[in-house]
């Protein structure tokens, strides 16, 4: 149990009883004694921190209470501590005061969460970099670069009687390019990162009967999903979570592509194709012991335009031969009743999704968030906006303006700029407690 305020110490005194006799708490040690009512009843063993300030997770005074995990005496000693005055946390409310308090910037912040719900260990390892301040000393790495351009712009600005030499505008128009292309870089890894971070969304796709739900079963490693030899068994979409090569999946499993007047199958049907247009990775599945059939072309034109593995199952009843446009695809034999395949399909899987000779995601700066994308691509085009009107010999204070806006746009980033409701947005995503 966490409390974090100027009252710290003076509660975490009024309900604590060392087992040897103590004037005062060290920072940062840790002491054996029990917690007790004003009445003089014991709650429990326990052992206490004090952590003074600024040297704390908060930067505040922080004491800790660390009680048996029982939830009648966690609730006790919670409601003693709640009578000394201090209230519940807010969802967050840790962070967000170490946020505010300078300890952390506000990409640290959100790398909190992240580090909590990371589905990996690539994720976790992510998350932890820039919790670290990876991301952060990157992207003020290039607010320092803009805001030095910034105050020579600005310097004729003030004096506007002094015109910019054109070796000096070349000279800003270069820095500002080499700046857009360490933006676009950061850029260019975001779709590795949000893969780590959300989980490659992996749809298996196709006609009824084919081993669709045996094929999620076998990938799983449980039987997950019914199967049966009766068409249109599977009439919702199921998914579940699983870790390929250190990248975390969402599997859906979905009805099977067909023409049926049955209006519950019908509905499933809808669904699978409008899941195969925002899929990140796409499933085929073809009975291989037949030649594929209208339904086949039915299931291959849903997920046109999207990167497709065909599984060719019941490899255990024989190949046919594969006509175009299946035989164009990358394929993978594969048993679903049997398990066989299923190794070589998970590493095309793994190598499909990009993933299996990247290195970036464990060695560079990435970005994973959607928000800090579009920061990026707010700087972006102020920056190209500025080299556009720079080219075109464009006044300092149009060029002042440009640099202004990409600078805010990074500060959205770490916190500088970043207005009040979208960092309720964001802390409101944490566990009480965090």
């Amino acid at each position: 149990m966490r409390i974090s305020g100027p009252r710290a110490e003076e509660v975490l005194k009024d309900i604590f009883v060392p087992c040897r006799p103590l004037n005062r708490f060290v920072s940062h040690r840790l002491y054996y004694g029990k917690i007790v009512t004003s009445q003089g009843q014991t709650l429990d063993e326990v052992l206490v921190a004090f952590m003074k300030g600024p040297r704390s997770y908060t930067r505040e005074d922080v004491a800790e209470i660390h009680c048996h995990g029982g939830s009648v005496v966690l609730r006790q000693v919670l409601d003693l501590v709640l009578e000394r005055g201090p209230r519940l946390a807010k969802p967050g409310e840790f962070t967000l005061r170490a946020f505010l308090n300078g300890r952390l910037d506000l990409a640290q912040a959100e790398a909190v969460i992240e580090l909590i719900r990371s589905r990996s260990d690539s994720a976790a390892s992510l998350a932890l970099r820039q919790m670290e301040g990876t991301l952060s000393r990157f992207v003020h790495g290039l607010s320092e670069r803009i805001a030095d351009s910034l105050a020579l712009v600005e310097a004729y600005v003030d004096f506007p009687e002094e015109d910019i030499e054109l070796p000096v505008v070349d000279q800003l128009l270069a820095d500002m390019g080499g700046v857009v292309q360490e933006v676009e870089r950061l850029l260019d890894t975001f779709d590795s990162g949000r893969v780590l971070r959300e989980g490659l969304s992996v749809l298996i796709l196709g006609r009824p009967n084919v081993g669709k739900s045996s094929l999620l079963n076998a990938l799983l490693g449980e039987a997950r999903a019914i199967v049966t030899e009766i068409p249109g068994t599977t009439r919702d979409t199921i998914e579940e979570q699983l870790v390929l090569g250190g990248v975390p999946l969402r599997l859906v499993d979905t009805a099977g592509v067909r023409d049926t007047s049955d209006p519950v199958e019908s509905e499933g049907v809808r669904r699978a194709r409008a899941k195969a247009g925002t899929a990140d990775l796409v499933l085929l599945v073809i009975d291989g012991s037949v030649a594929p059939n209208e339904e086949d072309l039915l299931a291959y034109r849903a997920c046109s335009g999207r990167p497709t593995i065909l599984v060719v199952n019941k490899a255990d009843l024989g190949q046919v031969e594969l006509a175009k446009p299946f035989c164009d695809l990358t394929r993978v034999g594969v048993s679903a009743q049997q398990s066989s395949g299923i190794q070589a399909l998970q590493q095309a899987i793994v190598e499909k999704a990009g993933f299996g000779s990247r290195t970036e995601t464990r060695e560079s700066v990435v970005i994973s968030d959607r928000r800090h994308r579009e920061a990026l691509l707010a700087c972006r085009r102020c920056l190209a906006q500025f080299i556009e009107q720079g080219q075109g010999g464009a006044s300092p204070e149009f060029l002042s303006l440009e640099l202004q806006e990409a600078l805010a746009a990074l500060g959205q980033i770490t916190g500088e700029t970043t207005p009040d409701d979208i960092l309720e947005r964001i802390f409101e995503r944490f566990c009480i407690g965090k």
